[in-house]
C-alpha cells in the first residue's frame, strides 16, 4: 500500500511540475491535456480558415507553458494590395507586401502597436538596471537638442508615467482619423523628417495626467528617453536585454528618418516569440530565474491607469490595454496593433493567446473580445 500512494504521490509531482521555459523552444501538448476543449478552437479556426474575419493569417493558443493550439492561414497580400489606390502606396510601407505584413517575405510578422508594449518594457528593463530614476522622472530631461515648450509649465510637469499612459496633455488626432488621411497625427509624423520633434512641436493641449489621448507620438518619444537613459537604441538595448533573456533571436525593428526605433509600431516578430513577451508578464517580469522587470513593473503595467474608452470599458496602463471583465470574463491584459496583432494574457487561467492578420483596408480588424471569448470557451470547468 505504501508503494501504491508512492508511486501516486510521484505521478502527482510529475504532473503538477511546471513546464521549462521556452528560452529555446515551446513545449507542445494537446489541448485537452491541458484542461482545454479542443472543438471551440477548432470552430474558431474554421472561420478564419472561410475568410469570415477578413485577413487573419495565424492563430496561437498557449496554456501551462504548452503550446496547444496552432494555425496559420495563408493570404495572397500581393494581389489584395496590387489593388490598393495608388495615393496610398507610400504610406510608410503599409501597402507594401515587401513590408507588410511579413517582413520581407520571412516568417517575422508586423506587430503595429505590439510595439508599444515592448517598448514599455524595455523602459521597465531601464528602471531595473538603474538607468532610469522611475517613471515619476520629468519627461523634458530626456530632450536636450530639441525644441520644446519652454514656456509652457504644462510640458515642465509631464513625467514619464504620463508618456506611458498616454496622458501627457500633447495634443493629438489619430483614433478617430483613418491613417491614409494627411490630417492623422501618427500618418503626419510618420511622413515627417524627425519624428521626436515633430510630436515635441504639437501644442500642449491639456495639463499631463488629465487625460487619456490616444497617441503613437507620445511612444515615440519613448525612443528618445530610452536613448538618452541608457546610451543605445532601443533595438540594440532590447537584443541585450530583452530579446536575449528571452531566446529571441530573430526580429526586425524599423527606424524613422533620424535614426530612432520606430517604437509606436515598427517591430516585426514571430507568434510564439511574441507569446514569450506574455510569459515573462504573466510571471511577473522574472525569466527563468532572473529577474528582468523590476517588482512591481508588471502589476503597474497591466492595471488601469486610465479610462480609455467608455463606451467598450477598455482601460489603460503603461502601454497594455486592460479588458473589461464584463460577463464574468477573468482578468487580461493585451497588447494590441492595427490590423489584427494580439496578444492576450489570462494570469489567472495560466492562457495566452496570440492572433495576427492584416486587416486595414477592405475589411474589418478582428474583434479582440469576440477572439478571447472564443478561446475562453475552450477552458474547461
Amino acid at each position: 500500500m505504501d508503494a501504491m500512494i508512492s508511486a501516486t504521490l510521484l505521478t502527482m509531482t510529475l504532473v503538477a511540475a511546471p513546464a521549462p521555459w521556452p528560452t529555446s523552444a515551446w513545449l507542445e501538448s494537446k489541448p485537452e491535456a491541458q484542461g482545454l476543449d479542443v472543438a471551440p478552437l477548432e470552430g474558431l479556426s474554421a472561420e478564419f480558415k472561410a475568410g469570415k474575419h477578413g485577413y487573419v493569417d495565424s492563430m496561437l493558443v498557449i496554456r501551462h507553458g504548452h503550446v496547444v493550439f496552432e494555425r496559420s492561414y495563408p493570404q495572397d497580400y500581393e494581389a489584395l494590395f496590387a489593388k490598393a489606390p495608388d495615393r496610398h502606396r507610400d504610406l510608410y510601407n503599409y501597402y507594401d507586401p515587401e513590408w507588410h505584413p511579413f517582413y520581407q517575405k520571412t516568417r517575422l510578422h508586423t506587430m503595429q502597436s505590439v510595439s508599444k508594449s515592448v517598448t514599455s518594457a524595455l523602459l521597465g528593463i531601464a528602471i531595473a538596471r538603474g538607468e532610469l530614476a522611475g517613471v515619476d522622472a520629468p519627461a523634458a530631461a530626456f530632450f536636450d537638442g530639441y525644441r520644446v515648450h519652454t514656456d509652457d509649465p504644462r510640458f515642465a510637469a509631464m513625467r514619464l508615467r504620463d508618456l506611458l499612459t498616454m496622458t501627457s496633455g500633447i495634443q493629438w488626432e489619430e483614433d478617430a482619423l483613418p491613417y491614409t488621411d494627411p490630417a492623422n497625427s501618427c500618418a503626419a509624423m510618420e511622413a515627417s523628417k524627425d519624428w521626436v520633434q515633430y510630436v515635441l512641436d504639437q501644442p500642449i493641449a491639456d495639463s499631463p495626467g488629465q487625460r487619456f489621448v490616444y497617441s503613437s507620438g507620445v511612444t515615440e518619444l519613448l525612443a528618445q528617453v530610452l536613448k538618452k537613459a541608457t546610451g543605445r537604441h532601443a533595438d540594440e538595448y532590447a537584443a541585450v536585454h530583452l530579446f536575449g533573456p528571452l531566446g529571441i533571436r530573430s526580429f526586425h525593428w524599423k527606424h524613422s528618418p533620424t535614426g530612432h526605433p520606430d517604437t509606436e509600431g515598427g517591430l516585426y516578430l514571430e507568434p510564439r516569440d511574441l507569446a514569450k513577451l506574455g510569459l515573462l508578464y504573466m510571471k511577473d517580469g522574472v525569466w527563468d530565474g532572473t529577474r528582468l522587470l523590476p517588482e512591481g513593473w508588471v502589476a503597474s503595467s497591466t492595471k488601469a491607469a486610465v479610462v480609455a474608452d467608455p463606451k467598450t470599458g477598455f482601460e489603460y496602463g503603461f502601454q497594455w490595454w486592460v479588458v473589461p471583465t464584463t460577463s464574468g470574463r477573468p482578468p487580461v491584459f493585451a497588447a494590441w496593433g492595427i490590423g489584427g496583432q494580439y496578444l492576450l494574457v489570462v494570469p489567472s487561467l495560466d492562457l495566452m493567446t496570440v492572433f495576427t492578420g492584416w486587416n486595414i483596408w477592405d475589411k474589418p480588424e478582428l474583434d479582440l473580445v469576440y477572439a478571447l471569448d472564443s478561446v475562453l470557451r475552450a477552458v474547461k470547468p
